[in-house]
């Protein structure tokens, strides 16, 4: 093993002196600092500074645009931040077969914008703004569009990875039929950077909607927000979004409508009388529409602690009140966003440390026992200390360890970060 000056000469000779530097607080992962930055330019690049770190033994965290770096667990240990924004070209669009070709470093914003000139789109709209598409596919990150488009795993196609030791594996094409290989995209969607690093991906695309409404409906109740939610699920309406909004005086379901401009107000009206048992309808302009969301999950105070609530849609009312429940025993106070048609819910919570730390063990084992899971998206590092922010393996504990080891023997990417430990 060479001292840190001596492969630091040689990270200079990969990528280049000026792409080096001194990591800072700013580049810490989950509160972990590392002690170097390193800016890839190219695949070759990544495979050089991979196997450097891992004839070296060095601990690998890699980084999109820095928008989920306080997700999962603190790393174990973190020698290099492979920073991939150099990686940022958009390599092939071809729009008469609806696909796209881009490196990880891309903005998933810039995506949009270039791919809008063909009035065409990639339906992943995740929250967090300056995200990168290597980001998004790492973290499975998605936003209100998934009722409809799906997510991440349902849209990508091929992808390119660099593994812990250099090795450059590649899986799946640039057509939507060539499904060769398509589940290395799956693999690497949501492994948090654990496995290896996203170089470049492909996906399918879908036309950009001529026409948008948004619907909305006033609920009192978890349960009522439970059932307008289900009655445009199970409709004929087609939503592309069906999302909840709960905080402080407002409670709303709302309802993304997108069509082309000669069948959008049928599908507005049909949606109007559909909600209207459930509370006060009205159909929001396009600026409330847009200040709805995608929203930020709540709870991004220093102090506050976001978690991710996965549960059957049908249960959204149980997962709602049990947190509710918790929360006011505890004078916690409890605010909400979510996906009411898929079953994910967002709940940002603020109080005493270990009022919250009682709040979300709670609800987690409520959630458990029916199936369900309550993961921490963000959280002071204290608390983390008290709480696995990941929940129980369960059943695929032992599968995500043999995938693991097979990827990153050698446990040098993001070790600790993931799931049980990994």
């Amino acid at each position: 093993m060479q001292t840190e000056r001596a492969y630091l000469e040689d990270l200079h000779n990969i990528v280049g002196e000026g792409n080096v530097r001194e990591a800072t607080d700013g580049d810490a992962v989950g509160g972990v600092t590392a002690s170097l930055v390193v800016e890839p330019g190219s695949v070759e690049e990544i495979s050089a500074v991979m196997k450097l770190a891992h004839n070296e033994g060095l601990a690998v965290s890699p980084r999109g645009g820095g928008t989920k770096t306080d997700l999962g667990a603190p790393p174990r240990s973190a020698d290099l931040v492979l920073d991939m924004g150099r990686m940022d070209e958009i390599i092939e669009h071809v729009p008469g077969d609806q696909v796209v070709r881009v490196q990880a470093g891309v903005r998933l914003e810039t995506l949009q914008e270039k791919l809008a000139e063909a009035d065409q789109m990639l339906a992943l709209d995740p929250p967090e703004r300056g995200a990168t598409v290597g980001g998004v596919v790492a973290a499975n990150a998605s936003g209100p569009r998934r009722f409809r488009y799906g997510t991440v795993r349902d849209l990508i196609i091929g992808i390119t990875v660099v593994l812990a030791d250099g090795t450059v594996a590649k899986a799946g094409g640039k057509v939507v039929k060539n499904v060769a290989g398509y589940d290395l995209g799956k693999l690497f969607t949501g492994s948090l950077g654990t496995l290896g690093v996203i170089a470049d991906c492909n996906f399918r695309l879908h036309p950009r909607p001529e026409s948008a409404r948004t619907v909305a409906v006033e609920v009192d109740t978890p349960q009522a927000a439970q059932d307008a939610a289900q009655t445009i699920v199970h409709s004929q309406v087609e939503a592309t979004a069906i999302e909840l909004h709960w905080d402080g005086e407002t409670k709303l379901v709302s309802v993304l409508l997108e069509s082309i401009p000669g069948g959008i107000e049928a599908k507005e009206e049909r949606a109007r009388f559909l909600l209207e048992p459930f509370g006060e309808v009205r159909t929001l302009s396009d600026e409330e529409g847009d200040n709805l969301g995608p929203l930020d999950p709540p709870g991004t105070g220093p102090e506050d602690v976001a978690v991710k609530i996965s549960a059957p849609p049908a249960e959204l009312a149980a997962a709602l009140e049990s947190v509710i429940d918790a929360a006011e025993r505890r004078g916690v106070t409890a605010r909400f966003t979510g996906h009411a048609g898929t079953g994910v819910t967002f709940a940002g919570l603020s109080g005493g440390e270990g009022a919250l730390v009682e709040v979300v063990q709670e609800v987690r084992n409520i959630r458990t026992r029916r199936g369900g899971s309550v993961v921490v998206r963000s959280a002071p590092q204290s608390f983390k200390e008290k709480l696995d922010v990941w929940g129980p393996a369960g059943d695929y504990g032992g599968l995500l360890r043999r995938v693991k080891e097979k990827f990153d023997p050698g446990y040098a990417m993001n070790p600790g970060r993931f799931v049980g430990g990994l």
